[in-house]
């Protein structure tokens, strides 16, 4: 009697919040998979918010040229910039790796979290 009633019915996919955290040392390339992800999703009609940028986080070091400890005091700066995109997802949990089953460069990290 069961198998009757949900015949008629449309079996509904359960829609899960998946957070998508993307980051690089590079703009233009987590811009473009940001972008891809996006597209992915939009293609297959499911909801989504962002990309949301999160502001730069730099990292500085600061060392003397010389090793010796000799000679004047000067100094070597480096700095590296770490940028950051959050993307919301309302999709089921199943459909995530099809949405990001494009090859990603090696330089970015994505990280999935459920909210």
């Amino acid at each position: 009697m069961d198998k009757d009633k949900t015949k008629g019915e449309e079996v509904q996919e359960e829609l899960n919040k998946i957070r998508l955290t993307l980051s690089a040392k590079e703009v233009k390339a987590l811009e473009d998979v940001c972008r891809q992800i996006i597209d992915k999703t939009k293609e297959l009609n499911y909801k989504f918010r962002g990309p949301v940028r999160i502001p730069t986080k730099t990292l500085r070091i600061t060392c003397r040229k010389t090793p010796c400890g000799e000679g004047s005091n000067t100094w070597d700066r480096f700095e590296m910039r770490l940028h950051k995109r959050v993307i919301d997802l309302n999709c089921p949990i199943n459909k995530v790796k099809e949405i990001t089953g494009f090859k990603i460069e090696p330089g970015i990290v994505v990280n999935v979290s459920f909210p």
